[in-house]
């Protein structure tokens, strides 16, 4: 019988990384299933979604575990089932980089009860002026019973007091 587990990782960013924990997993006959992988300010981070015999999640926690004498470290935790959403959206925010953008919305989504299930976020330079431009896109899922007007209002208010533009596309489910 398998089961889920979930790969927590960070480390110093180095080739061969992925291929050390691709290869634990499939000599303890896991699958890989999900993974967000990425290299930011020289270390490597990720989270990878697993399925693996549970008499061999000992063996890949050991295994695994082994990797720390290279700066990686690795935990390993069971996944539980979830239920899929009712209501997801996506975000699109841009505009000129300033203090707290990230904080306004997740504090509306907080009061809300709504949940960010993806942020990815940069700082690029603007076109023509070279100056910081802050842009995101976030992914959420909340109940139908949300309020849509209510949450675009909101969003708008942080738009404008932040001075960014903020585009949500509705994907229900």
């Amino acid at each position: 019988m398998t089961k889920p587990f979930l790969l927590s990782i960070i480390g110093d960013d180095k080739p061969g990384l992925v291929d050390a924990i691709a290869s634990c997993v499939a000599v303890n006959e896991g699958n890989w299933q999900t993974s967000q992988l990425t290299h930011l300010a020289g270390k490597f981070a990720g989270i990878v979604l697993i399925t693996l015999p549970i008499a061999n999640a000992d063996a890949l926690a050991e295994q695994l575990k082994a990797l720390s004498s290279t700066g990686l470290s690795v935990r390993v935790s069971p996944a539980e089932s979830s239920s899929v959403p009712a209501t997801e959206a996506s975000l699109s925010i841009i505009g000129p980089d300033r203090p707290g953008i990230i904080r306004e919305i997740s504090q509306a989504f907080s009061r809300r009860n709504i949940n960010m299930l993806k942020l990815n976020s940069d700082i690029v330079p603007a076109p023509m002026t070279n100056e910081p431009l802050f842009q995101a896109t976030i992914d959420i899922s909340f109940s139908q019973d949300q309020d849509r007007l209510e949450l675009e209002s909101a969003l708008d208010f942080i738009a404008e007091d932040m001075t960014v533009e903020i585009d949500i596309d509705y994907r229900d489910i």
